[in-house]
């Protein structure tokens, strides 16, 4: 089934559950995270960066779309990180049912109008999107770019935010990493600042950065009212890992059907786990 990011992430926030978001960059790693969602009877959101974009390119959409509409759980596509209006009118052009506009590095009134006018060419065509206040730390030089310090989002600043662009979900700061933490660093999430976000604004709240964050604290934010995380370097470190201990040093490997099928197991297992952690699996039922 077929969904916009509103009308999926409406019922999590309702059911007080959060539904990964997870970052693919091919045709098997989507299969792969279709297939595990199915298997959980887990709502799914399928994160697709600019730089991914890139890579399997807008053609590979419609086959999405396809397999979406096919499939027993419900499903939103969701460009992630767009940069500019322009990204976002591509994004809808191309079957994207769901938005993400991130002016977070931008002053707070130029974020403010670059988010509104997407939100206004979005909802005319009944596409939703989220919008970012804060800044979210970067650990690598990796996939989504992040901020050298993390800003945390403000509360006051939230409530205008959504109430002078229309946003349908936010991305929020409260000390998460795009990337993975190295050894020395330890992520620490603003638990009590995630509360007050909540209460205040009450619409659907988004982690980015879920990747490597302990699964305690991960927990507690979806309890505290996070319904939609981002996970993007914990599979594609377990997919491509898998893959370099199949190949090996064995030069006749080359067939697909050989090298990738325990990529996607592995895949799978890690994606399952954060299904779980997210308290998403099962809740197909309640749409």
């Amino acid at each position: 089934m077929l969904y916009t990011g509103k009308s999926i992430l409406d019922v999590a926030n309702a059911n007080n559950f959060a539904i990964p978001a997870f970052n693919i960059s091919d045709w098997t790693m989507f299969n792969g995270v279709m297939d595990i969602s199915e298997e959980l009877a887990a709502p799914v959101i399928i994160a697709i960066h600019p730089d991914e974009v890139s890579h399997v390119t807008t053609d590979l959409i419609l086959a999405m779309r396809s397999r979406a509409h096919r499939s027993s759980v419900p499903v939103a596509i969701h460009w992630d990180h767009g940069g500019s209006y322009e990204q976002m009118i591509v994004a809808i052009q191309a079957g994207f049912t769901s938005v993400m506009i991130d002016k977070s590095l931008e002053p707070f009134e130029v974020n403010v109008a670059e988010t509104r006018r997407a939100v206004e060419a979005a909802h005319a065509v009944g596409v939703q999107v989220e919008g970012e206040l804060g800044t979210i730390g970067a650990n690598d030089s990796y996939g989504e770019a992040g901020a050298a310090e993390i800003i945390y989002t403000d509360p006051a600043d939230a409530i205008r935010f959504v109430e002078e662009t229309g946003v349908d979900s936010l991305a929020v700061a409260i000390g998460t990493s795009h990337g993975l933490y190295p050894a020395e660093k330890q992520p620490e999430l603003k638990l009590d600042l995630l509360k007050e976000l909540k209460a205040a604004l009450g619409i659907p709240l988004v982690l980015h950065g879920g990747s490597s964050n302990p699964d305690d604290e991960i927990a507690k934010a979806v309890r505290l009212g996070v319904n939609k995380i981002n996970i993007s370097s914990d599979i594609k470190v377990a997919y491509h890992n898998r893959m370099r201990e199949v190949l090996g040093t064995d030069e006749r490997l080359r067939e697909p059907n050989q090298i990738q099928p325990p990529s996607v197991e592995a895949l799978k297992a890690t994606a399952a786990q954060k299904i779980e952690l997210f308290g998403a699996a099962g809740k197909a039922d309640l749409y």
